[in-house]
């Protein structure tokens, strides 16, 4: 089944998407003729059962995994056709990124981790909008901090601080609330959803919590690499 909602052109558009991974007798096809467009911003949820194919598709329209067939056009440019360097640097322009496991650097300060994307962009004043971002997030008095002497929920507030620190178009994010308790999930989620409405940014989440894909405006539900349907979220 291909979802095609939205009117213009949308932020993101899947198109015949295949992926298989794996060689020989051990490979599995994971995505299996995907479609799905997502207006400009946008808050999807990614739904389904585990290996139903969620993070996999997050990772091919953040342009982390490369798909087998299909196109896959994010913010006008045609993923496929661009080579690795090219790819880093569109998603350093274009994408945030939110892992559940966190993936910020352990040498790092809180401060350095959020800078890194800046300084890579080539922006001067890095620090001075990293500072800001920890700041917005609650980690104002955490700057100097490792990653190591932050609790879970802190270190995903760097994280969610990283990922917005460039100004993103789309902002990615599975499962953020996986490896935290219930009431910090909240917190990350609260957050997440203030810097999606504030910013207008695109929002693609995978979750398993079925309140939390509620919140977004449209769930795409996966099953065996299959969209098998889409709910629009009822206006209140």
């Amino acid at each position: 089944m291909n979802d095609s909602s939205g009117a213009g052109r949308p932020a993101i558009a899947l198109t015949g998407i295949n992926l298989s991974l794996g060689h020989g007798a051990a490979r599995v096809h994971i995505l299996k003729d995907v479609g799905l467009h997502i207006r400009s911003g946008e808050a999807i949820g990614l739904v389904g059962p585990s290996g139903s194919g969620k993070t996999t598709l997050l990772m091919v329209l953040a342009g982390l995994e490369r798909s087998d067939t299909g196109s896959i056009v994010v913010a006008g440019e045609d993923l496929t056709h661009l080579n690795e360097d090219a790819l880093a640097r569109f998603r350093g322009r274009n994408i945030g990124i939110v892992f559940q496991s966190f993936h910020l650097i352990p040498t790092m300060t809180a401060l350095e981790n959020v800078a890194v994307p800046l300084e890579l962009a080539g922006d001067a004043t890095a620090f001075d909008r990293a500072r800001e971002e920890l700041a917005a997030v609650g980690l104002g008095e955490r700057l100097n901090h490792y990653p190591a002497q932050l609790s879970g929920g802190e270190q995903q507030r760097v994280a969610l601080a990283r990922a917005l620190a460039p100004n993103p178009a789309i902002l990615v994010a599975d499962e953020p609330t996986g490896n935290l308790d219930e009431t910090t999930g909240k917190q990350i989620i609260e957050l997440l959803f203030k810097g999606h409405v504030e910013r207008g940014t695109t929002l693609i989440l995978v979750t398993h919590d079925n309140a939390l894909a509620q919140k977004c405006d449209r769930i795409v539900r996966l099953r065996s690499g299959r969209i098998e349907g889409v709910t629009t979220r009822a206006s209140t």
